[in-house]
This record gives structure tokens, sequence and C-alpha cells, in this order.
């Protein structure tokens, strides 16, 4: 664009000379105008500008000169060179890996990587391209991180496992220049058979679940008819007032049960009876 409008400005510079010029007066003025051209080819090559989340590395016949930025400044044409770096949060989405699990399940396990650049020269001189060498680390580390683990642990730890993976990576691009913020491992899939054998187990657990709460119960309610027993034997009128509450209870529903009340007394004395 630059050289365009240069060019440009170089061709309206010889028309207007060469109307109002004679034939010295003309060479003069298209000398003017290509020294102008120069100029301002010059300053459009020289100047550059950086935005706030940018970073300019420069290099000066090949050498690595330093970082620049943000803001306007200026460079040497033809013998510098700038190579911008953006240092915002990169989202590197890795593509789903076929995992087999330490207890052998095969699963396809997919992540997100959030990473940003903190050392712009590095990341232009260490590695050829800093995004697609984060995917690669990324991939790799996923399935060796996960195949070390268990299907469980995958299911319900994904909090150690994005640690793990996070200070691997982190680890591995450090040379970079780059940072590793955060690694979340999004998906999880397993083949069908393992779905239905996932669910009769979870089955299964619920069940055992449930007989334990039952028998828990039981024992309780157990515990509970023998205080209730132990305190009736010590107060015989307790089992009295406790007969005369069942009677109330039973007369109060419409049922076709007879009921002949005993006194306490009479089935003392049989048992007094009895013993002798």
């Amino acid at each position: 664009m630059s050289g365009l409008l240069a060019t440009l400005a170089l061709w309206f510079l010889v028309a207007l000379v060469g109307q109002w010029g004679g034939a010295k007066e003309g060479v003069m003025g298209i000398t003017v105008a290509i020294v102008v051209a120069l100029v301002v080819l010059f300053l459009a090559s020289a100047i550059k500008i950086v935005r706030e989340y940018e970073r300019g590395v420069i290099f000066r016949l090949g050498r690595l000169v330093g970082a620049k930025g943000p803001g306007l400044f200026l460079i040497i044409p033809i013998v510098d060179k700038m190579v911008k770096v953006d240092l915002r949060t990169i989202t590197l989405d890795v593509p789903p890996q076929e995992v087999i699990t330490r207890d052998n399940v095969p699963v396809s396990v997919n992540a997100v990587v959030y990473f940003r650049v903190v050392d712009p020269q590095a990341a232009v001189v260490e590695v050829l391209d800093f995004i697609e060498a984060t995917r690669q680390i990324s991939m790799t580390t996923l399935r060796s991180v996960l195949g070390k683990a268990e299907l469980d642990e995958i299911l319900s730890a994904r909090e150690k496992l994005n640690q793990e993976l996070q200070e691997i990576i982190d680890e591995h691009t450090d040379p970079w220049g780059i940072k590793v913020i955060t690694v979340e491992i999004k998906d999880v899939k397993i083949p069908t058979e393992m779905q239905r054998a996932i669910a009769r187990q979870a089955e299964a657990e619920r069940e055992r679940r449930s007989k334990i709460i039952n028998a828990e119960g039981e024992l309780q309610a157990a515990e509970k008819l023998r205080e209730a027993a132990e305190i009736m034997q010590r107060s015989p009128g307790a089992l009295q007032l406790r007969y005369l509450q069942t009677l109330a209870e039973i007369s109060t529903e419409n049922a076709s049960t007879v009921v002949f009340p005993v006194p306490i007394d009479l089935l003392t004395a049989l048992q007094k009876r009895n013993q002798e």
C-alpha cells in the first residue's frame, strides 16, 4: 500500500512538472519527485505501530535485536525485519484422542488448553510455530496422562487430572516462552457396552445401599423395642396403659375385628400358677 501511494505521488509530481516547467525545469522537477517518493517509501517502511496486546520482535541482518512495543517506533528499512507476536490468551482445542485406560477401557477424550505468550523473543526464535507445537504436545500429554488413570478416576477426578496435564504441558512449553494457564477435559466418550455395564453397576450399588439402610433401620427399631420392653418390665402400669391405647386405636378403625379384653392381673396370676 505504501509503495502504491509513493508511485502515485511520483506520477502526480511528474505531471505537474511537465505542465509548469520547460526542459531544464522538468528534469529538476523529476529529480525532486523521485527524492520525495523515496522519502515517502522510507518513512512508510520505517514507521511501525504495534498494538497494546502485541509485541514486535526485531531482527537486524538476521540477528535478534529485541522486542519492541506497544506504540509507534522506527526500524531501518531493508536492514530490519519485524515479526508481530500476539500476547492475548489463546484458546486451543485439542482434537479427540483415543486412549486405553489403565483398566483396559477404550475412551475418546478431548480437551481445551488456555495459554499465552510471556516471552515474544523465545516464541519466535525457539520454535517454528508455537501454536502448532503446543497443540502437538497437548495431544501426546493427554494420551499419556489418561492412559495411566482408570475410568472411574477420569470420570470423577477431573480436577486432579486437569492439574497434572497443566503442569506437564507448561513444563514442556516453558522454553518457548509460553505460559499454560489451565487445561480442561471437555468430554469423555465411552463405548455403548461399557455404558450399559456402568448402569448395571450403579443399579447394584444403589440396591446395596438400600439394603444397608433397611438393615440399619431394623437394628435401630429393635434397639428401641428392647428399651421399651425394659421400661415396661420395671413399670407394670405402663404395659396396662399400652394395652388400653391399643384397644382405643382398634376401636376407631372400621374393621370387623372382635376384641376380647383380658385383664393383665389374670395373666399375671396364671403365670405365677404355672411357675408353682
